[in-house]
């Protein structure tokens, strides 16, 4: 017997296969080091004096990515209205940014965990978190990816006097470094048989829940998802399945065969925890996932991201069962006010002949499901899937 349930997530849209987002490159040199006025944790700006404005971050220098953030300014008159800003860089130098709008308590103290952002900024309301979620491109449908986990994003905290549509005078500033890796996490390469991986390994020899995780369309190893995961206490595999190395650039078909050899490596692992593994996929990652849980063994549990119930751009085949891709109607397709093509309308229902060919035999798994959808997704709906195939099959 297997479960299902069901979630949506109003922000943060999938943006799922679209062809138009570059994919960043290598990491460029390490920053330079920092001069006096970017100290981290709390800051003054350059040449104010020691009673001047500050930034204080808890952790103050540095912490994980996923892990809060509580950032406060200390130092401001009172009431005193303020702009916060942040930026960040990727490894291809290309900037995100986020700004918010904020005034000062009686005490001259602003503690984003209690005061809530103005109207104006990317953002508004109680957010404590926003500066770091709201962060946008400044080039155009720009993804923030991180290749190298071994080294930090490096976060660009600054205090701007007044709410005017250009910043007013600098208070204070700081850095603060958002981190992939826990001291103690192992990171290993992977090129065992077909295998081409990184398995992350949390801190001492015990045997931990083993874990595979599989991205999108896109190809390459993404690892930053699997070493935060290991920060967690869990044994995690980043797998690629094209565009890496000697895998195949351009496949047409997916062998779930390559997904089995996978499995069998983290099982066999003298730190995996048995007696299965769970799964995590995004988009067409999570598609595989789908259909590593109805068709191999072992497969316990499956957390799937934005993918639908049916085989999409690649067929998939195990064993003499192939698995035929879903047709997509190009007529149906709408532009969008970002002048993207919206295809969720356009794919051919799964549940109905003759979609239901390529639909995923979920009813075959026994592994538990967990369906996490953003509704703005453009190429597929992705909240109807689920909630189709609770009714068919529980």
């Amino acid at each position: 017997m297997w479960q299902v349930s069901a979630r949506s997530l109003c922000r943060g849209s999938s943006r799922a296969w679209q062809k138009r987002l570059p994919w960043p490159g290598p990491a460029p040199a390490a920053p330079r080091s920092r001069g006096p006025a970017w100290s981290p944790g709390t800051a003054p700006a350059q040449g104010l004096s020691s009673m001047a404005p500050s930034i204080r971050l808890s952790p103050a220098a540095r912490s994980l990515f996923d892990q809060p953030l509580a950032i406060a300014v200390q130092g401001l008159g009172p009431r005193q209205q303020v702009t916060l800003r942040t930026s960040l860089r990727d490894e291809t130098r290309e900037l995100f940014q986020a700004s918010a709008r904020y005034q000062a308590g009686d005490d001259g103290e602003l503690d984003l965990a209690r005061c809530p952002a103005l109207p104006g900024g990317s953002f508004s309301g109680l957010e404590p978190m926003g500066l770091l979620w709201a962060l946008r491109p400044e080039k155009p449908f720009w993804r923030l990816v991180k290749r190298d986990v071994q080294s930090p994003f490096l976060l660009q905290l600054e205090v701007f006097e007044g709410h005017g549509e250009r910043h007013g005078r600098l208070l204070a500033q700081a850095q603060h470094e958002r981190a992939f890796l826990r001291d103690g996490v192992r990171r290993i390469p992977v090129r065992e048989g077909r295998i081409r991986a990184t398995l992350f390994l949390p801190p001492g020899e015990d045997t931990f829940p083993g874990i595979i995780d599989i991205h999108g369309l896109g190809g390459g190893l993404l690892e930053s998802r699997a070493s935060l995961l290991a920060n967690h206490g869990f044994a995690t595999l980043a797998l690629a399945y094209y565009q890496f190395e000697d895998l195949p650039q351009e496949p047409k078909e997916l062998h779930l065969e390559y997904f089995e050899e996978a499995v069998n490596y983290m099982l066999q692992h003298p730190q995996v925890k048995g007696p299965g593994v769970g799964l995590l996929g995004f988009s067409k990652g999570a598609e595989v996932c789908l259909a590593m849980a109805a068709f191999l063994k072992n497969i316990l549990a499956v957390a799937s991201l934005n993918a639908p119930v049916a085989v999409t751009a690649i067929p998939l085949s195990y064993k003499d069962k192939i698995i035929p891709t879903v047709t997509l109607h190009q007529h149906k397709a709408k532009a969008t006010n970002s002048k993207f093509l919206d295809y969720s309308d356009g794919m051919e229902d799964p549940f109905q002949a003759p979609g239901d060919q390529s639909r995923i035999p979920l009813e075959k798994s026994e592994a538990q499901l967990l369906f996490i959808v953003g509704q703005d997704d453009c190429v597929v709906k992705s909240l109807v899937s689920p909630s189709v195939e609770e009714k068919e099959f529980c």
